[in-house]
């Protein structure tokens, strides 16, 4: 395995199929906002100066203090989505929350308790999100456009 592909591997790079003609700028662009709708569970804005992003993608669960942000920058030249997806959930103990950068593939349950049909106490799943819900359509727009998504850990 060359290091390229281990690095690729570690920051979650993707690469387009080959020969998918690489779209303008422009439509990415217009493509990933477009992703904003009443089945989206997640959001994609206008990053700002702060963020140091072009676009940003995030969805908060705010019953378990769970945030996921994807920050992306627009590479016209390269046609690269330039990507730093972070997070920020409780720790184990609940006692605080804690950051985390990376393509992390995790999943966020919501439960509740309530009592059965015997009566005794039962949890139910009351909520689901996994960070691949969304990654997954951010990707496919991207790499359907033609351009690499490129993930990064330090350096955005």
């Amino acid at each position: 395995m060359t290091m390229g592909r281990f690095t690729d591997k570690w920051t979650g790079t993707k690469h387009p199929r080959t020969g998918t003609r690489p779209h303008p700028a422009a439509e990415l662009r217009a493509a990933l906002l477009a992703l904003n709708g009443p089945h989206t569970r997640f959001t994609v804005r206008e990053g700002t100066a702060k963020e140091k992003a072009d676009l940003v993608a995030e969805f908060e669960l705010p019953a378990i203090e769970v945030t996921l942000k994807t920050r992306m920058r627009l590479n016209p030249d390269a046609h690269e989505l330039r990507v730093l997806e972070e997070r920020w959930e409780p720790t184990a103990d609940n006692a605080r929350r804690q950051y985390g950068r990376g393509p992390a593939d995790k999943v966020y349950r919501q439960w509740e308790t309530t009592a059965g049909p015997d009566g005794r106490r039962q949890k139910t799943e009351t909520s689901r999100f996994s960070s691949q819900d969304m990654r997954a359509p951010l990707q496919r727009v991207v790499l359907g456009a033609g351009w690499t998504w490129r993930g990064t850990l330090l350096k955005f």
